[in-house]
């Protein structure tokens, strides 16, 4: 059967045909670097590898571009149109790309962590500023976009004249000009509804390029027009992303990249759903954000013990992208059994040598395990469900552990049979399911090693020898032991 995808732009489910026939061009939505990446970005990236790794298996070629959104995203929604790079910049007493660089790297680091595959171009919103100026000046000379006190704003209501404004998220633009809220700073808005393609910076604005309309920096619609346009063309294939970038992000690069490259840009548009935390959603309001690094320590309330990496990407492989994934730390302790259990019958499977024989003693369990094996890419076809896939592992678990205890004659399942078995679930369990074996490192030769790092660098930060300290906790994170410091001067550590 065909590969389907469900397109969050129809509403259906769509035959898969790319634009040019073998290749893929995918573009996915990357983190803003101002912090660190929390639980809620595991979702996206984990999934989206799992689409990257899938459509590879298929045959095809993909050019995967995820971005990094290292200035520019100021809050349409907030009070004032502010820079979040520069802001945390501030607070942590950093220059902007030094900041960007740190939080950069731990967003690599940890989903390392996850076995994610690299994009295969990593552009940054700094690095193409002459891409967006170049669209936007496209934009205005259209007539689609118009310049306030050095500010160039999207009109909305223009572009909905002609076109099918808010399709992809649901909304309807006579909604939107109604409901939009005064905010501070929105008076040189032709209207409310209007969005920034570039913003005049204030003199205390630490982030600033020059433009034709003046110093300032880009909105942060606009990086990902230009950055999708430049590496995948006036229209690509596949364009990812979080339910919640539906509106306004998505919604206005549809805008932007249609006015500009005068077609709609994407064939297919892909959102994953949310994870909430025991039924509510996370927010810092709430107090339920947690950052990987806690994730995988440990070390935050919501959390009973430590999760591994690999327990993480299971649980989100547990539940289809478009449905709602609860977090609690008793689902994550369920699915750490799980892929214990799982894993456990996979590596066995791999040992177990089937009987020399092309026919199968019981006819009706080798059908049945071709049936279930014919079903994985059934299901992965079916916009990628994972979950059944998973389901039907679980169906043979219990096959493969009988033949290892003699409760099922080794005769029984024909040896082609038996042969596919194995090669299926690896590939699916680390082909493209990408997960790997979850190993217990903590031995006590290593923690007196790492007590014995952990005074060095305690003793190097009194010196405030800060370059031997910095080098010991990055040397130790590329080794994949994330060191921590903690209230009081003291130090933790995980292995992932």
């Amino acid at each position: 059967m065909p590969l389907k995808i469900y397109n969050s732009y129809s509403r259906q489910k769509e035959e898969f045909k790319p634009i040019t026939p073998g290749h893929v061009g995918m573009y996915v939505c990357g983190p803003t670097v101002s912090g660190e990446s929390h639980l809620g970005h595991a979702r996206p990236y984990i999934f989206f590898d799992i689409v990257l790794r899938y459509l590879t298996h298929k045959g095809f070629k993909v050019r995967y571009v995820r971005n990094i959104t290292d200035a520019g995203h100021f809050e349409e929604e907030g009070r004032e149109a502010e820079d979040k790079i520069s802001k945390k910049a501030v607070l942590e007493k950093l220059e902007p790309m030094e900041l960007v660089q740190k939080y950069t790297n731990l967003f690599h680091w940890a989903f390392r962590q996850f076995n994610c595959m690299e994009p295969s171009i990593e552009p940054t919103a700094t690095g193409h500023i002459v891409e967006q100026i170049n669209m936007i000046e496209k934009i205005i000379k259209e007539g689609y976009a118009y310049v306030s006190n050095g500010s160039v704003y999207f009109d909305v209501k223009k572009y909905a004249a002609s076109h099918d404004y808010g399709k992809l998220s649901g909304r309807i633009i006579d909604d939107l000009l109604e409901t939009t809220r005064e905010l501070d700073g929105q008076e040189e808005k032709r209207d409310l509804a209007d969005f920034a393609l570039w913003k005049h910076a204030a003199p205390e604005h630490i982030m600033r390029w020059a433009s034709p309309w003046g110093e300032g920096f880009p909105g942060w619609h606009i990086e990902c027009s230009a950055m999708a346009t430049k590496y995948l063309g006036a229209e690509f294939d596949i364009h990812g992303g979080g339910m919640d970038l539906q509106f306004p992000h998505h919604e206005s690069e549809i805008a932007q990249s249609t006015i500009c490259n005068h077609t709609a840009p994407v064939r297919y548009w892909m959102h994953n759903n949310m994870i909430t935390i025991n039924g509510r959603k996370m927010g810092k309001s709430y107090n339920n954000v947690i950052k990987l690094t806690e994730l995988f320590s440990g070390n935050h309330p919501l959390l009973t013990q430590a999760f591994h990496p690999m327990t993480v990407r299971f649980f989100i492989l547990q539940s289809h992208y478009r449905s709602p994934l609860d977090f609690s730390s008793e689902a994550l302790a369920a699915s750490e059994k799980a892929l214990k259990r799982l894993w456990e019958a996979h590596e066995l499977l791999q040992k177990l040598q089937p009987a020399d024989t092309d026919t199968a003693g019981d006819v009706a369990l080798d059908e049945k395990i071709n049936n279930w094996l014919n079903e994985f890419e059934e299901f992965m076809d079916d916009d990628f469900s994972t979950p059944k896939v998973l389901a039907n592992m679980f169906e043979l678990a219990p096959v493969i552990n009988s033949v290892k205890d003699g409760l099922i004659a080794a005769d029984a399942i024909s040896k082609p049979t038996w042969q596919r078995l194995k090669k299926m679930f690896k590939l699916y369990m680390e082909d493209i399911f990408g997960l790997q074996a979850v190993t217990a490192a903590n031995n006590e030769m290593l923690k007196a090693v790492m007590q014995l790092l952990i005074d060095i660098r305690k003793d190097a930060k009194v010196k405030k020898d800060y370059a031997t300290s910095d080098r010991i906790r990055i040397q130790l994170a590329e080794m994949g032991i994330l060191l921590k410091d903690e209230k009081g001067g003291e130090m933790s550590w995980t292995i992932e």
